[in-house]
């Protein structure tokens, strides 16, 4: 599997750049979802290539860390105010711990089973367990995004710190690939 390190950068990016982030993650989103629809947009999301194009595309062009969460979260705002059947639960740092609760509002507004909301909840959780716990590989995750549909395609994409080599790790999963949780899950890291 292809792996590359970040470089850990602390900060975040200015207000005045975020936004306009928002704004053309909204206009990527509605272009490729109305194009190709929303299970070809999470697929394209869980592609490390796609997702760190897409952060170049929307100003965010910096080698690092912050490549991950601002993107999420840029994406994760956008997704809101479009209505397009595609939604994002998570983030950075202690919004991660509202994950169960955000699929949960989200799953009621896309009318998802409860059955598909607990599956949900069960990827995120086991994801997060998996490349904390049993990866071993010395990153500590600090964020976590799911990003799913009404239909309960799904991608998760995770970044660790290992504050050491000042280096995060981003892990990218997704419902295509991830059948089995221990055998190779990982669309990419």
């Amino acid at each position: 599997m292809h792996c590359v390190d970040l470089p850990l950068h602390y900060g975040k990016a200015p207000a005045w750049l975020f936004k306009r982030m928002v704004l053309l993650c909204g206009e990527i989103c509605r272009a490729v979802v109305f194009e190709h629809g929303e299970r070809k947009f999470i697929e394209r999301v869980a592609d490390p290539y796609w997702f760190q194009a897409l952060s170049c595309a929307v100003g965010f062009d910096w080698h690092s860390s912050g490549t991950t969460t601002t993107v999420c979260g840029a994406l994760k705002e956008a997704l809101k105010e479009l209505n397009m059947g595609v939604a994002a639960a998570g983030g950075k740092g202690k919004t991660a711990i509202k994950t169960p609760y955000e699929i949960e509002m989200h799953a009621v507004e896309l009318a998802l089973s409860h059955k598909k909301a607990e599956r949900l909840k069960y990827v995120s959780r086991m994801s997060a367990k998996i490349d904390n716990a049993a990866l071993q590989d010395s990153f500590n995750l600090y964020h976590h995004c799911i990003f799913f549909n009404e239909h309960g395609d799904w991608c998760v994409i995770q970044q660790g710190m290992n504050v050491r080599t000042r280096y995060a790790r981003r892990y990218h999963w997704s419902s295509t690939h991830a059948k089995k949780f221990l055998e190779d899950p990982h669309s990419a890291i």
